[in-house]
Formats: C-alpha cells, sequence, structure tokens
C-alpha cells in the first residue's frame, strides 16, 4: 500500500499557495485492508474513505470509464492493480494530475508542473470530452490563475460545446462552477474563456446576446454592452469579494440583448425586460435566493440609482420600499457596489467618484429614523397613521439631500 497527495494540494504548493483542501490517493490496497486499519468507508460508489483522526478523505486508485453505467455514467475500476498512473490520467487538467509522495517528490507524468510554470490549461487526456462539466471547470480555472487555454484543449471545448452535450448538464452543477468562478480573482475569464470555446451562447445565452449590440457612445464610449459588461464586472471584482456582488454586476444588463434592432443603439426600457430575464436565468440554475434577489434588484433599479441626484424626495422613498431597504437596509450595500461597478465599468470611468451612493445611504437613514413620536395614534387609524409616516419620510428626505441639490 502506497498513499499519495494528489491535485490540488500539490498544484498550490507548487504555486506557493496555501494548501486548503488535501486530497490523497491510496494504491495496491483493498477495501477491506482499509477498514482493518480503521477508515470509514464513505459513498457507494466508489471506495473513499475517511482517516481515523485527521478526517481527511483517501481514495482508492481507479480508473473511469464512460459506459452509461454506474457512479454517473461511469464504470470504475478501484482494484489494487490500479496504478499511480492510470488514477492520474482520469483527472481534468494536467496542473491537477500531480501527486507528491511521503518524502515531498512530484510524481508528473503529464507535464502540469511544466504547464503550471507557463501559465497554461491543458488537458490530460482525450476522455477529457466524457464530462461536459469541464469545458466550466476549465473556464473556472482560468479565473482562478488568469492561466491561457492550450489551442488543443481549446478545440475539445469547441466541439464539446457544439455537440449539444453542454444542455444536459445539471443545473445545480452548473451554478455551483458559476458561483465558484464569481469568487475567483480574474472573473471576467470565466466568460470570456466559455465565449471563446462556444459555450456561453448554450450555458448563458442572455449573456451572450449582448457582445455585438451598442449602446448610445455618450454614455458609453466602450460602445458594445458585452464589452461593457467585462467592465463591469472588472470594477465589482475591484469593489467587493461578494460573489453575489459580482453576479449581480455580471447580468445588469441583459434586458439590453433583447432590444430591437431598429431601436439601436437606445435600449428603452431594458431595466425591466432585465429583470426578468435575471428572474428566469436563476430560476433556471436554481441561483440561491441571496443571489437571485440582489441580481433582480440591480437590473430592474440600477438606473434610478444613477439618477437619485434628479428625484423628488417621494421618487426616492418609493424606489427604497420597492427595494424594500426600510426592512431590510443591510441588502442596500451590495445593490449600492454593484450599482457603482456599473458607472465605472465605462470607458474613462474606472475611477470615477459615485456620489449617488452616499445620497441614497442618507436618504434611508433619514427615512428610517422617522418614528410615530408626536403622532395622536391613539385616535388615528392605521392607513392614517401610515400616511402620516410617509408625509414624515418624504420631509425627512428632503432636509437630508437638501443641502446636495
Amino acid at each position: 500500500m502506497k498513499i499519495y497527495r494528489v491535485g490540488g494540494a500539490v498544484r498550490d504548493a507548487l504555486l506557493g499557495r496555501p494548501r486548503e483542501d488535501t486530497d490523497w490517493v491510496v494504491v495496491g490496497a483493498t477495501p477491506a485492508e482499509m477498514e482493518a486499519q480503521g477508515f470509514r468507508r464513505v459513498g457507494a460508489d466508489f471506495p473513499v474513505f475517511i482517516h481515523p483522526q485527521t478526517g481527511e478523505e483517501y481514495a482508492l486508485a481507479r480508473t473511469e470509464r464512460k459506459s452509461g453505467r454506474g457512479y454517473k455514467g461511469f464504470t470504475v475500476d478501484s482494484s489494487p492493480s490500479v496504478t499511480l498512473e492510470e488514477d492520474l490520467m482520469r483527472r481534468d487538467l494536467t496542473i491537477n494530475a500531480m501527486a507528491e509522495d511521503e518524502d515531498g517528490r512530484i510524481i508528473d507524468p503529464f507535464g502540469g508542473r511544466r504547464d503550471l510554470e507557463q501559465g497554461i490549461l491543458r488537458h490530460v487526456s482525450g476522455a477529457f470530452v466524457e464530462d461536459p462539466l469541464r469545458v466550466l471547470r476549465v473556464a473556472r480555472f482560468a479565473a482562478r490563475f488568469d492561466f491561457r487555454v492550450a489551442e488543443e484543449t481549446l478545440e475539445l471545448m469547441r466541439t464539446m460545446s457544439a455537440s449539444g452535450e453542454l444542455d444536459a448538464l445539471v443545473p445545480e452543477r452548473v451554478w455551483t462552477e458559476t458561483e465558484r468562478a464569481m469568487s475567483e480573482p480574474h472573473a471576467r475569464r470565466f466568460i470570456e474563456v466559455l465565449r471563446e470555446c462556444g459555450a456561453l451562447r448554450p450555458v448563458f445565452p442572455e449573456i451572450d446576446a449582448l457582445f455585438g449590440v451598442p449602446q448610445p457612445p455618450q454614455y458609453h464610449p466602450e460602445i458594445d454592452t458585452g464589452v461593457h459588461t467585462l467592465m463591469v464586472l472588472d470594477a465589482a471584482c475591484a469593489l467587493s469579494s461578494d460573489p453575489a456582488v459580482r453576479f449581480a454586476a455580471l447580468v445588469h444588463d441583459l434586458g439590453k440583448g433583447t432590444t430591437p434592432r431598429e431601436e439601436w443603439p437606445s435600449h428603452h426600457d431594458h431595466d425591466r425586460r432585465g429583470a426578468k430575464l435575471v428572474e428566469a436565468l436563476c430560476q433556471r440554475y436554481r441561483a440561491p435566493n441571496r443571489f437571485r434577489e440582489l441580481a433582480v434588484m440591480v437590473a430592474r433599479y440600477h438606473l434610478d440609482c444613477h439618477r437619485i441626484g434628479e428625484m423628488r424626495p417621494d421618487t426616492i422613498l418609493g424606489r427604497l420600499e420597492a427595494l424594500d431597504a426600510l426592512r431590510r437596509p443591510e441588502r442596500i450595500e451590495g445593490f449600492l457596489l454593484a450599482c457603482e461597478a456599473d458607472m465605472r465599468g465605462r470607458g474613462g470611468r474606472q475611477d470615477g467618484p459615485y456620489p449617488q451612493a452616499d445620497l441614497l445611504r442618507r436618504a434611508l437613514a433619514a427615512a428610517r429614523s422617522v418614528t410615530t413620536e408626536g403622532l395622536d395614534v391613539g385616535n388615528m387609524s392605521g392607513p392614517a397613521i401610515a400616511d402620516a409616516l410617509r408625509r414624515r419620510r418624504i420631509e425627512g428626505i428632503r432636509e437630508a439631500l437638501g443641502s446636495y441639490r
């Protein structure tokens, strides 16, 4: 029996990054031998065991062959005769197909270390095409490391995208990869790689439709809506590490992809249309409520946030109510960050100020500070009380923003 550290832990150590999760592969052992040493077996489809002291996962070396049977359509062989190289060969990318023995020696049969040094994402073998989710995984690793995709791997990904296999991806798995990508430092690379290999259209047709759609140059010197979207995502990454804020920035302008050509470069009502598209996208991939709610808010109300300095106090209160900010003020900061990213994601505006955020904060603080103190609530009906509070809130907003008008 031999035990090796494998995968991301080896890769990250070579990059000088802290090891997060450590995966172990055991060669030359049977399930009975593992259990005899105190390991606890988990999972019914292939042998994975929990170490009795560390709680880390140890998997028997295995091969996987696409068959339409077994674990997720694969036939698995985890017999003691499976070698370390055979186990590493089933992995997706060369940078993830390295192992480290107990003496710290690196076993690298597929050139992963070289690709790591050169910043290349390259598939290990032709078996790459057997799992369409790998297309999204490659894009996510590009977002993490800002590596380029090897041309031969890109060709495989194009073939997989054109085959229609991506249509069968489990929605939750697509969302998991997307959420992880939005947490990475170079999130725009996720979209760029998907677009380069033809996967953006089948997976996120609403985002793909933005590229090539013009916008008014006086507001958008970058012209192209798809380019603007990537710039906004970049700005969101600079402003926040929250993947929900970044996702909201990514999908804030989906409505522009459905504007009739004869109306270009104007995009009247794109905020309303976009909110519906975001809702549908989030339902399709079963996005968590936190992501869905913020993204819909930003799509629907980002234009209003930009124009807050021009609005009447009663209109501002109406927007705060629509955002449910009086009851849930904690939601407003993510909304403001995504709106600021939208303003910064334009040619020449990357470092520009966004005073609208402070205006909305002041308006919200003024509205929330209003109480029933001084009202004869004992002699007032519910609607009368609500009307009085609303008038007080409007006046409070007027006073709070008066010096900024």
